[in-house]
């Protein structure tokens, strides 16, 4: 991977819509250039798809947390992964180091639906010992691009 390529997902990243002719007039190669450079990022997964960012207040999904949660065994972690997987609410799971097994970011509709997932899902899975749930009160920086 070059500059050029570094280039072509920095442009990807700020729009997914973009076209290979825009993307092209960006970096100074032809838009035949930029479909090529483009295929073969895919074919080595570099680029792993494409979508829409979604303003989570507009589609009802305004309570945004975080979830620590402790597992005893490591056994259970398959379990707890796979049950996690199934969970529409649950963004992002983390196997993480410190005090915590994992650390989950949860998105739900309300702060009722949050202690429902906590209570009734995630605190009823086999290993699960302890949890900490951290509310957002508001993000200052939120982003999926990678600074490449």
């Amino acid at each position: 991977m070059d500059d050029i390529d570094r280039q072509i997902i920095a442009a990807l990243q700020d729009d997914g819509r973009a076209s290979p002719g825009e993307v092209g007039a960006l970096v100074g190669l032809s838009v035949s250039a930029v479909n090529e450079r483009m295929r073969k990022l895919r074919e080595a997964g570099v680029i792993t798809g494409y979508s829409a960012r979604i303003d989570p207040d507009a589609v009802g999904l305004g309570v945004l947390a975080f979830i620590s949660v402790l597992i005893d065994w490591s056994e259970h972690n398959a379990a707890f992964l796979d049950a996690v997987e199934g969970m529409a609410d649950v963004l992002e799971c983390h196997h993480v180091t410190g005090d915590w097994s994992y650390l989950l970011k949860v998105r739900t509709r309300s702060n009722a639906a949050l202690e429902e997932l906590i209570t009734n899902q995630i605190k009823t899975l086999p290993g699960v010992t302890r949890s900490e749930t951290v509310i957002v009160l508001r993000a200052a920086k939120e982003t999926a691009a990678l600074p490449v």
